[in-house]
């Protein structure tokens, strides 16, 4: 009975502050969310559902990230109380003072490599692979590994993210160098039978799917989520041998957030496995919450490892390199 007693006592002094820390939040009103992922305006609505929290979604492009938040930043005028963006953006803002420093309950089953500097949580991967148009391409007949792309019968048949400008295919390009070829002789092999076969080049991964849909080419270099995101189109991903590359996907809090109990709240939330739940079946992302993954077939056998962003000066080295590759 004793026992009884004192648990009692224990969950009725915990309970308040638990519903204090959510009672200040709601008082808050609302969570600002700058991010350069897209499409999560259905999660923004299912945090306000779930909490009673408003949740504020601006989407900030990864090339005006930096200088955006701290231009508001340095004028005490940063409308943000939490940010997501790639790693090295965060760990940049980290030393300027930018983030505050919280680690999520909700992020305790995550791998212990996600959690960064005490500030910056990894919650996903922004995988990269290759999608092919089903209907006219047999599962049989798509690539087992890389350096299948390097085979002629893809000539003209491809299509890509431009290799000399576009900084994420430039890193996967590296990626693979590093963490999937043997030998950088083997990788640049690959690199310039993959050049050889004269891929079409777009401006992103994002206008990628379009001539896989319509037939114009077969295949491309490209990001799986698509196959949710752009359902019914009749795409599917080549189940390589080797992994899965792509770049982290971080979050944090922001120092002397505006509102810094609804921030918390966010963060715990979106670390949930029902937000991360969302964000792999509604619209395709690969997410490290434990047991969580995207409804693409397959995907939950795969390997996903994340590489690392390369610096400006590395990007414009490597770019001007593949620039010339590509154009012989």
């Amino acid at each position: 009975m004793k026992r009884i007693l004192v648990l009692l006592l224990v969950l009725g002094l915990a309970a308040p502050a638990l519903a204090a820390d959510m009672a200040k939040a709601k008082a808050e009103g609302k969570a600002a969310f700058y991010a350069n992922i897209t499409a999560i305006e259905p999660l923004m609505e299912a945090f306000t559902k779930t909490t009673g929290i408003g949740g504020q979604y601006t989407r900030v492009s990864t090339s005006k990230f930096l200088a955006t938040v701290l231009t508001e930043f340095e004028a005490g005028k940063l409308q943000a109380d939490v940010l997501q963006a790639p790693l090295p953006v965060l760990q940049f803002l980290k030393d300027k003072g930018v983030l505050a420093p919280y680690a999520s309950p909700a992020a305790k089953g995550y791998p212990a490599w996600t959690r960064e500097d005490g500030a910056i949580q990894l919650f996903g991967i922004e995988y990269v692979g290759l999608i092919y148009n089903k209907e006219l391409v047999k599962a049989a007949d798509a690539p087992k590994r890389y350096e299948d792309l390097a085979d002629p019968k893809w000539k003209d048949k491809i299509v890509m993210a431009d290799p000399s400008t576009h900084a994420t295919t430039i890193a996967w390009l590296i990626g693979l160098k590093e963490k999937v070829f043997k030998s950088e002789a083997d990788w640049m092999t690959f690199v310039k039978g993959l050049a050889a076969n004269k891929p079409m080049f777009v401006a992103s991964f994002g206008p990628t799917p379009a001539p896989i849909e319509s037939g114009e080419k077969l295949i491309g270099i490209s990001m799986p989520k698509y196959i949710i995101t752009k359902a019914p189109a009749p795409l599917d991903w080549a189940r390589v041998e080797q992994p899965l590359l792509g770049t982290p996907r971080a979050m944090a809090l922001v120092n002397k957030a505006q509102h810094p109990n609804a921030a918390k709240a966010f963060m715990d939330w979106w670390l949930s496995k029902e937000a991360m739940g969302m964000l792999a079946k509604d619209v395709g992302e690969y997410v490290l919450a434990p047991g969580v993954f995207p409804p693409i077939a397959g995907m939950d056998k795969a390997k996903v490892i994340p590489i690392r962003e390369l610096s400006d000066e590395e990007t414009k080295e490597w770019g001007d390199k593949f620039k010339a590759i590509f154009a012989q």
